[in-house]
Order: C-alpha cells, then structure tokens, then sequence
C-alpha cells in the first residue's frame, strides 16, 4: 500500500503530465483546426475560381449527413454498393467538392470536363450533380467490363481507352495502387 494506506502505488507527476498534455491540446488544437479550415486557398480552390464559378459556389460547405444520404440513395437506385462509392469519392477528392486534378477532372468523383458533358452534368463542382453523374458513370463501366471490379476501377481512375488497350489493368503506378 501507498504512503495513504490505498492499494495502488502513487505516481508523482502523474498529474503534472495529464495537466501538461491538456494544454498543450487546448492551445495546439484550436491553432490546428484554425489553420485546418481557414488556411490559405487550395489550388482547387483557384482552379474553381478560374473555372468561373460563382464565389458563393466556391466557399459553399456541403452538408456531410446529407450527402451520405445521397450518395447512399444514388447508389441504391444504380446497383452499386455505396461504401463503393463512398471510398471512390475518398481516393478520388477527399470529399472535396472543389477539388480539381492535374488533368482536370473535377469535384468529388473526378469527372473529366468531357465524362461530365456525356452525362449532362453541368456543374461539376455540384455535389450532388457530381455523384449523380459519377455514379451514373460507374454503373457504365460496370456494365461494359461486365462487373469486373479491378477492370471498373482502373477504368474509372486510367481512362476506358487505357483498359481497353492494355486489355486489362494498364501499367500505370497510379492506376495500380488505386
């Protein structure tokens, strides 16, 4: 027993640590987070703007519960599980809606400015017109690579014409790790 007769030895500094550890995360954390949303724009953040988006379109936040409610309802009416759908947006933008790649393919599931036209989306940067068409696009493939998921996926990430020509999954780093 401990010098107070309880069973449990005493640990001196104990509380010093937890108490050092609670500030630290009460003046790191909020220095964080701050940074975390309010830091300076993202290149998809001016990619957006000089796509002529309008600026409300372009700091507008997306209702995370509502989208998954979207994105569940979507996939359900097209046949493809929405934990699919859910780690294609993942991979694809990170859920951001603004996001834009290298190539050009924009918001959550990374359209490319000509899958978007084919699918009569007009604004990609809208989420819940960007899933639509994504998952309007995933169920093509399916449909054509007759639910070869590895084929879907790297038809989806390299581009139909690289699976076809490759006849299979193209040797693309990128396309091989997605």
């Amino acid at each position: 027993a401990g010098p107070t007769g309880d069973a449990s030895p005493e640990r001196p500094g104990l509380q010093h640590h937890l108490l050092g550890l609670a500030v630290l995360l009460a003046v790191v954390l909020p220095t964080y987070l701050t940074a975390r949303w309010s830091g300076p724009a993202s290149p998809a953040d001016l990619a957006s703007a000089e796509a002529g988006l309008p600026p409300e379109a372009a700091t507008s936040e997306i209702d995370r519960l509502e989208l998954d409610a979207h994105i569940r309802e979507v996939a359900v009416r097209y046949k493809i599980p929405p934990r699919l759908v859910a780690a294609i947006i993942e991979a694809e933008s990170e859920y951001n809606p603004r996001a834009v790649s290298r190539r050009g393919a924009r918001g959550l599931m990374q359209l490319m400015p000509t899958t978007a036209a084919s699918l009569q989306i007009d604004n990609s940067f809208d989420p819940y017109a960007n899933v639509e068409g994504g998952v309007r696009h995933l169920r093509r493939l399916m449909k054509r690579f007759h639910g070869r998921l590895p084929l879907v996926l790297a038809a989806y990430n390299a581009g139909e014409g690289a699976v076809v020509t490759y006849r299979g999954i193209p040797p693309y780093p990128e396309t091989r790790r997605y």
